[in-house]
């Protein structure tokens, strides 16, 4: 079979396409890639999996081709979040780090995703060029590789990446007020690789889901509303809760709950760590968006001064920009946000805590904070709906889009078309509504932005009603 990478990494259904032997394939066109573009010095490579089933077992394999191949594999012991190799790869001056992690996908799935020596998704160039040297049979024996040999040999150490990323956190974030503040937060790890690094830094916080499983309970750990319906059921059982954050299933992209139990969208996040980094911590640089944010990034970057760049879909375009050029923020819709400091990366941990930091250190709520926002760009909702289409019915409508076929939803007009990744309607200033397939599962995604939930989902109905009607 062709394997071929998606908007973040290679994904398949376990045991059907994510093999050892399919594993181990794609680690040989690695290993070419590194022996190929190698300098002077032994290349190098960190190596982890998150919880998913299976994981110990694939990065192994990984780490035995590369080893194979002459190439240093530092290998994390137990399991570990997508942020925590991307750091590593920084700390360990690695030429690569890989994850064995398929992210927010469902139980049945694993992945495989590159990150470059920046510590951030590896460049589109690069790992187009790994795809063409995959080789269409593994002719490696797997078993012959001895890792005890290979101690010995120094072509694999073990890293304790957790306990390295903890220390990193203890230096950049002022723990203490968050755990001598009189708030109460709740964290809910979705079963995923968040789970123990939450616990060790506040053991306090009220815990969700922060057990392993690899099976999830059978839910798909992306933290959006329709997975954390019974994570508000939690917060407003428990009562007494501030603020809940929630990760996904190798903790980079994250949720976030008011005391309440109302869910906040990735939009109000990036434009409360704007306000909380410009106003409260007085930094600056360039916002890198993408192209299904909310409209009023362009507003509260312009009351900051601060340039705003559009990118399509996907943070390896985010993270692009992050390693070229000072970038305070660069955050997406699906809730993968980085913030100057860390790491040219998506990560929930990090993004969470700077949330508990702001509430701590302001003394104010989530509400008000919101507020802050809100009275200088207006309040807002965004709504987002995945449709689960036939293959035909899906292609029939990008099409039609394709062919400018449609004109108007329902009674909302559309003033005007941007294409940069799918299909946006600007229907006015403040309301627009957008068609895109999506690059790594079989569904056809469709948002809208308005003044308010309702008429946010209105918009999506007249969508809907214009699409599906054939």
């Amino acid at each position: 079979m062709k394997i071929k990478f998606g908007t973040d990494g290679w994904r398949a259904t376990i045991a059907k396409d994510f093999t050892v032997d399919n594993v181990a394939r794609i680690s040989s066109g690695v290993a070419e890639s590194l022996l190929a573009n190698q300098t002077n010095n032994q290349p190098s490579v960190v190596v982890g999996h998150d919880c998913r089933f299976g994981g110990e077992l694939f990065a192994e394999t990984v780490a035995k081709v590369l080893i194979n191949n002459g190439i240093k594999v530092f290998l994390a012991k137990g399991f570990v979040s997508t942020p925590m190799i991307s750091y590593g790869t920084i700390q360990m001056k690695s030429a690569l780090g890989i994850i064995i992690t398929a992210s927010h996908n469902p139980p049945s799935d694993n992945g495989f995703k590159l990150k470059g020596h920046y510590g951030g998704p590896l460049l589109p160039e690069f790992v187009t060029e790994i795809e063409s040297l995959i080789p269409d049979v593994n002719q490696i024996d797997l078993d012959e590789i001895n890792f005890e040999k290979a101690k010995k040999d120094g072509l694999l150490k073990y890293l304790s990446l957790e306990t390295m990323y903890c220390d990193h956190i203890e230096k950049n974030f002022d723990l203490e007020s968050i755990r001598n503040s009189e708030m109460n937060f709740a964290y809910d790890a979705m079963y995923g690789a968040g789970q123990n690094v939450m616990k060790r830094l506040l053991p306090e916080a009220v815990l969700f889901r922060c057990e392993y499983n690899p099976t999830f309970y059978g839910i798909s750990p992306e933290p959006i509303l329709k997975n954390l319906t019974a994570y508000s059921d939690f917060i407003k059982k428990v009562g007494d809760i501030d603020i809940g954050i929630a990760t996904d299933g190798d903790a980079d992209r994250i949720g976030l709950m008011d005391g309440k139990g109302n869910f906040i969208d990735s939009h109000h996040i990036m434009l409360l760590l704007i306000h909380y980094l410009c106003k409260y911590k007085g930094l600056k640089g360039k916002v890198a968006t993408g192209f299904s944010s909310t409209v009023k990034m362009k507003i509260l970057c312009d009351y900051y001064g601060l340039p705003l760049e559009v990118v399509p879909i996907g943070f390896k375009f985010i993270c692009g920009i992050m390693i070229k050029e000072d970038v305070l923020l660069g955050g997406e819709e699906s809730g993968g946000i980085a913030i100057k400091g860390h790491i040219p990366e998506r990560d929930g941990i990090w993004i969470g805590l700077t949330l508990l930091e702001f509430l701590a250190k302001s003394g104010k709520t989530l509400e008000g904070l919101i507020k802050e926002v809100y009275e200088i760009v207006g309040e807002f909702a965004f709504e987002r709906v995945d449709l689960r289409l036939p293959e035909k019915q899906k292609d029939q409508i990008v099409k039609n889009c394709e062919n400018g076929e449609y004109k108007n939803f329902g009674d909302y007009l559309i003033k005007r078309i941007d294409t940069m990744d799918g299909f946006k309607y600007i229907l006015n200033d403040f309301e627009w509504v957008m068609i895109r397939p999506s690059g790594t599962e079989p569904v056809l995604r469709t948002y809208a932005e308005s003044d308010s939930s309702d008429h946010a989902i209105e918009i999506l109905k007249a969508l809907h009603e214009t699409i599906l009607k054939d």
